[in-house]
């Protein structure tokens, strides 16, 4: 019976909740709710009062709204991500405290550096402003931001260097 019903409304269900929560992973936990819902209250199911269709539909709309609910309590969750086997197997995934101790050491090289590199640098590159943003609110022209990064780039790499840190 289950696996029927799967079949026959499963697909449905998922472009449902995708639309509903825009998130492929919440969509599925969803639908597996939904079916895991339906089974246990399987027993309150009448086929007079709505088709299978409709009580299901109801039963996602549920499972919607409290996963819903749930994010909203948990918001950091959203930017969790699983590491791939494959990613973890080819190398691909950095130790946390690989990646806490090279930020401290790009933040010492940084402090190494001149105050108008320091500052190209961390403005286009770390904040991740646009160059003419950043060459305005200086009042230089971006040809000089561009030289900034590149020779505070240079020097950041010396600086790295010296620190007997290899790039």
């Amino acid at each position: 019976m289950y696996a029927a019903a799967y079949a026959a409304h499963g697909a449905e269900l998922y472009r449902f909740a995708l639309r509903g929560l825009g998130d492929v992973g919440a969509a599925q936990d969803v639908v597996q709710e939904t079916f895991l819902r339906a089974w246990r209250s399987a027993d309150r199911y009448d086929s007079e009062v709505a088709s299978l269709r409709v009580w299901l539909f109801a039963i996602a709309r549920n499972a919607m709204i409290d996963h819903a609910r749930a994010s909203a309590v948990r918001p950091w969750e959203a930017n969790v991500q699983d590491v791939s086997a494959t990613d973890a197997a080819n190398g691909k995934v950095e130790d946390p405290i690989e990646h806490l101790m090279r930020s401290w050491m790009v933040q010492e090289a940084l402090q190494r550096i001149s105050g108008q590199h320091r500052t190209a640098i961390v403005e286009t590159h770390l904040k991740e402003r646009p160059y003419a943003e950043v060459a305005a609110e200086q009042g230089i022209p971006i040809g000089t931001l561009r030289s900034r990064v590149f020779y505070g780039l240079k020097s950041l790499r010396v600086a790295l260097e010296e620190m007997g840190e290899i790039l």
